[in-house]
């Protein structure tokens, strides 16, 4: 597992390529970076060729100033394709990443084999809702909880996790932020991996004015592929009514929802996430 760069679209996209076979690309969520994907590259790179990466404004890869949209993201992970030399990928994407996804398989459905979207929306908010106080009240939030968990990382991370965990998961996170989940994750890593190359005020900004542009509920129904759509019981977030709302316009799209499991579902529950997507790309 070697880290590169990738130059595409004016600038460097750090990526990390594990295993071999078909291709399959992890597009990661707000505020993330490649290495969020933690829980899944091992059980995946046994049976695929993964690609996990940075989006711009995120982790390792370039941070050039904004206004970014689904469209520039969508166009960078073509233009990452190309250079890895990849025709067609199975393609994956948590939470951001999965409107990321969205956008990408409906301008590029050509490179596209099957899709999994996971606690996910197809809008910022459900149709014919205004999403413009909805939106600010996001990026103020995520401003201000950056500027917390800088102060006191450990205890912000917990305060947050509230929220993107289950209410049993938490209490052991809080019981033992050493304790390796699932034999593969700690809280403390989680941390960790939030202060190494951290978001900025700055990059937030950016990925808010993308998800100004995210909205493509009219467009679902022409997607051909075959969509899985993982949502989660207890998401606050991306909610099961959203996802459920998505499946009905996908017409080849199956729901399947984690019971007992919130936003970070892909981190509380990998095991069960894991032979989901492992038995939806093999089938």
């Amino acid at each position: 597992m070697t880290e590169a760069f990738a130059n595409v679209n004016g600038i460097k996209i750090c990526y990390e390529i594990l295993g071999e076979g078909f291709p399959v690309i992890l597009v990661h969520g707000f505020g993330d970076k490649k290495e969020h994907w933690r829980a899944q590259v091992g059980d995946l790179s046994n049976y695929f060729k993964v690609i996990r990466f940075d989006n711009r404004g995120a982790g390792k890869s370039d941070r050039p100033d904004g206004p970014y949209s689904m469209e520039l993201y969508a166009d960078d992970i073509n233009a990452l394709m190309d250079y890895l030399e990849i025709k067609k990928t199975h393609i994956i994407g948590h939470s951001l990443g999965g409107m990321i996804v969205q956008n990408f398989i409906l301008k590029y459905p050509h490179r596209t084999n099957k899709v999994i979207l996971i606690n996910t929306l197809s809008g910022i908010t459900l149709p014919g809702v205004p999403n413009e106080k909805g939106i600010e009240m996001y990026r103020n939030g995520a401003i201000n909880r950056l500027k917390e968990f800088m102060k006191n990382p450990l205890n912000k991370y917990l305060e947050d996790a509230k929220r993107s965990f289950s209410r049993s998961f938490w209490k052991l996170m809080v019981e033992n932020p050493k304790k390796k989940f699932h034999g593969i994750w700690s809280v403390e890593d989680l941390v960790q991996e939030k202060l190494n190359n951290p978001t900025t005020i700055k990059d937030i900004n950016n990925q808010v004015e993308a998800l100004k542009t995210h909205n493509v509920y009219e467009k679902l129904p022409t997607i051909k592929n075959e969509v899985l759509i993982l949502a989660a019981e207890k998401d606050k977030t991306c909610t099961t009514t959203m996802n459920e709302k998505s499946h009905e316009l996908i017409p080849n799209s199956k729901l399947i929802v984690i019971e007992k499991a919130a936003h970070q579902s892909i981190l509380e529950k990998a095991p069960e996430v894991n032979k989901l997507i492992i038995e939806f790309l093999k089938s």
